[in-house]
């Protein structure tokens, strides 16, 4: 079961409700903060994700953030129609200017009102601002802690990002499909940390470490 598609919500009007105009920055800045102890012999390391390890996992960062970038901008074209599990990520050679600068444009672009209004499109997918936003932040929040645990690093994400993110998995949590985009959610305990709990709803085990 793929870990790393794009979500599509069922309901776009709950996604979006469940905030309004989050700022991607943050999420965007533990990315680039995690980056700097990443040398090259963890590349080949494995991650939460089963089809990626961390070369794969920066690489579709890369990508994620370019595409989300430009569905903000309403700029279509191959980076916005192009599903993300097409092939594996390439991790290209200067990724380590490429991907910080990247995910610095993919938040700027979100605080522009009009990225979250009309139509765009994410991932070959069709869907309105407003949910491509939220979208774009789920994906910061949880591959930001897909690429934590896989490089050993401590990871913490803001109550408002967490609860977006919530708000936009916890609908399909039920659909044991999930349309391909999640594994089934994991269970976890009532009281588990809110980071815990998303993570889990991703189909994620929350203690999950390399090797374990």
């Amino acid at each position: 079961m793929d870990t790393h598609r794009t979500p599509v919500p069922a309901t776009p009007a709950t996604a979006a409700s469940a905030t309004r105009l989050p700022d991607l920055g943050p999420a965007a800045r533990r990315i680039t903060t995690l980056l700097g102890p990443v040398d090259d012999g963890s590349l080949d390391g494995p991650t939460p994700c089963p089809a990626y390890a961390v070369r794969e996992l920066l690489g579709h960062l890369t990508g994620l953030a370019t595409a989300f970038r430009d569905a903000a901008r309403k700029d279509l074209g191959p980076s916005t129609a192009t599903p993300p599990d097409a092939a594996l990520p390439v991790l290209e050679d200067d990724w380590r200017e490429a991907l910080p600068q990247r995910l610095e444009e993919v938040a700027a672009a979100w605080r522009a009102p009009d990225a979250w209004t009309g139509m765009t499109r994410a991932g070959g997918i069709d869907l309105p601002g407003e949910v491509a936003g939220v979208v774009a932040l789920n994906e910061l929040v949880i591959h930001g802690w897909d690429l934590a645990r896989s490089t050993g690093q401590p990871y913490a994400a803001g109550e408002a990002e967490l609860r977006s993110c919530e708000a936009l998995l916890a609908p399909d949590a039920d659909d044991p499909d999930r349309g391909g985009i999640f594994a089934p959610p994991l269970p976890v305990a009532a009281d588990a940390p809110l980071l815990d709990r998303v993570i889990a709803l991703s189909g994620r085990r929350p203690d999950w470490r390399p090797g374990g």
